[in-house]
């Protein structure tokens, strides 16, 4: 697998790795990273996608008075 190298911020980096509980910059970023991939994954499966858009009608139905 290709690596990428990036710089950051030290007070992003520590930031990083206190939230993912890490003593590794590297390791905080990945898992950071990782984390961020798999919920925007979570979200689109139950809000589905963009092509999705069929799916929603432009007239909604008239709320009944009673």
């Amino acid at each position: 697998m290709a690596q990428v190298t990036v710089t950051l911020d030290a007070n992003l980096a520590i930031d990083a790795m206190m939230l993912s509980g890490t003593k590794s910059p590297q390791d905080a970023v990945e898992l950071v990273l990782r984390d961020y991939l798999a919920r925007g994954r979570r979200t689109e499966t139950r809000t589905g996608e963009a092509a999705d858009g069929h799916r929603l009608t432009a007239d909604r139905p008239t709320a009944q008075e009673g």
